[in-house]
C-alpha cells in the first residue's frame, strides 16, 4: 500500500444538474481531501450564478475557476461559461477550443484532462443530463485507474447522461445525488493500492490537446467516418475507442452518435426552411412576370405562369416533409439545456 490518495474529482452534469450538484456538494464533507472540479453545460452567452449557488449549498467554497490556478484540497472549481475546464500538471486551463456534441465548456474534455494527469487518484462523476456526454470521458478515466461514480438514473431528473454513463463505464459506485457526497469521502479517504504504472495513451494526448486548442498536425488518430462535422464542415475521422464509436474533425469538434444524428437533423431543417423560402420567392416572381405587360411575348405569361405552378407544388412538398420530419419522435425529450429550466435556479438567482 502507498500514502496516496484519490483527491482529484471531476463532476459533469448537464440538464437538470443544477439540483443534483446543490444535493452532492451538501454531503461533502468541510475536511475533504480532494479538489472538486464541475462542469455544467449552460448556454455561451448566458452569465452563470453556479459558483455562488454550489457555495451557499455545502461546507466547501466554491469559485469560478481563474486561469492557471493550483488546485487545492476543500475546494470546488466551477468552469466558467464558454471555456473548457482542464486539468493539466496540477493547473487548471481554460481553454476556448472546440466544442463538444456542440457545448463550451464540455464534461468530456475535463474528464480526459483529469484520466491524463492523475490516473488512479481521479474520480469522474457523471449526474443528470441530456444525450450521452461524459460517458466517452467517465471510460476514459477508468481506463487511467481511476474510478466511476454515477448517479442513479432512476431519480435524476433527466436519465440520459447516467444511462450513457453506465454503459460505457459499468460501476457498482451507483447512488442518488443526495448520497454522492458521502460515497465520495469514502472513496477519497481509501488508500491507493500499488499498481502499474501505465503506458502513455496517445490518443489520450491528442484529444487533450485538441482541447486546449493545440494545433494537431495529423489526421491519423482515426479513420474517415464519412459524414461532415456539423460545426465547421470538415471530414470527420471515426473513434472506436469503446462499446459506442464516436467523431471528431480535424480541427477537434467532438460529436457522439446521438449529437451527431441531432445535429445533422437540425441542419437538415434549416437546409429544407432555406429551400422552401427560395421557392416561395421563385414563385411570387414568376407570378410578378406573368402578369407585367412589358414582359408578354408569345407564351410567356404562360410559362411563368407554369414556373409559379411548379415551385408552389415543390413548396408544398417541403413543407409536408417539414411537418413530418417534427412529428418523428426521433429526438430524446431530454435534450433541453439546464438554461431552459429556469425553475431549476433558486428565485434569487434566475
Amino acid at each position: 500500500m502507498t500514502g496516496r490518495h484519490r483527491d482529484v474529482i471531476a463532476v459533469g452534469a448537464s440538464a437538470g444538474g443544477v439540483e443534483s450538484l446543490r444535493a452532492l456538494v451538501a454531503g461533502l464533507p468541510p475536511d475533504l481531501p480532494a479538489s472538486v472540479l464541475v462542469v455544467l453545460h449552460l448556454p455561451r452567452d448566458a452569465p452563470s450564478a453556479l459558483p455562488s449557488i454550489l457555495n451557499r449549498s455545502g461546507p466547501l467554497p466554491a469559485a469560478s475557476v481563474v486561469e492557471g490556478e493550483h488546485i487545492r484540497p476543500g475546494h470546488i472549481y466551477v468552469a466558467p461559461i464558454d471555456h473548457h475546464l482542464l486539468l493539466l500538471d496540477g493547473h487548471l486551463r481554460l481553454s476556448h477550443g472546440p466544442a463538444e456534441n456542440g457545448h463550451r465548456p464540455a464534461v468530456d474534455p475535463l474528464f480526459r484532462s483529469v484520466a491524463r494527469t492523475a490516473g488512479p487518484r481521479g474520480i469522474g462523476v457523471v449526474l443528470s443530463g441530456s444525450r450521452d456526454d461524459g460517458a466517452a470521458g467517465l471510460a476514459s478515466i477508468v481506463a487511467r485507474g481511476g474510478t466511476a461514480v454515477v448517479q442513479d438514473p432512476a431519480e435524476a431528473l433527466y436519465s440520459s447522461m447516467p444511462l450513457a454513463a453506465l454503459a460505457q463505464a459499468p460501476t457498482e459506485h451507483v447512488a442518488p445525488a443526495a448520497k454522492l457526497g458521502g460515497l465520495l469521502a469514502e472513496l477519497t479517504a481509501m488508500p491507493l493500492p500499488d499498481g502499474p504504472r501505465l503506458p502513455a495513451d496517445s490518443l489520450l494526448d491528442t484529444e487533450v490537446a485538441m482541447s486546449d486548442l493545440v494545433s494537431i498536425t495529423s489526421d491519423r488518430f482515426a479513420p474517415p467516418a464519412g459524414f461532415g462535422c456539423p460545426a465547421c464542415g470538415g471530414g470527420l475521422f471515426q473513434i472506436d475507442d469503446g462499446p459506442v464509436p464516436r467523431y471528431r474533425c480535424r480541427v477537434g469538434h467532438a460529436w457522439s452518435p446521438e449529437s451527431l444524428l441531432d445535429e445533422q437533423a437540425i441542419a437538415l431543417e434549416g437546409a429544407l426552411w432555406m429551400a422552401l423560402r427560395a421557392l416561395e420567392e421563385k414563385s411570387e416572381l414568376s407570378r410578378r412576370m406573368a402578369a407585367n405587360g412589358t414582359h408578354r411575348r408569345a407564351g410567356t405569361g404562360t410559362r411563368f405562369d407554369n414556373i409559379a405552378a411548379d415551385a408552389d407544388a415543390a413548396g408544398a412538398t417541403i413543407r409536408r416533409l417539414i411537418a413530418r420530419l417534427g412529428s418523428m419522435p426521433d429526438r430524446d425529450p431530454d435534450t433541453a439545456t439546464p438554461g431552459d429550466h429556469p425553475d431549476e435556479l433558486p428565485s434569487d438567482v434566475r
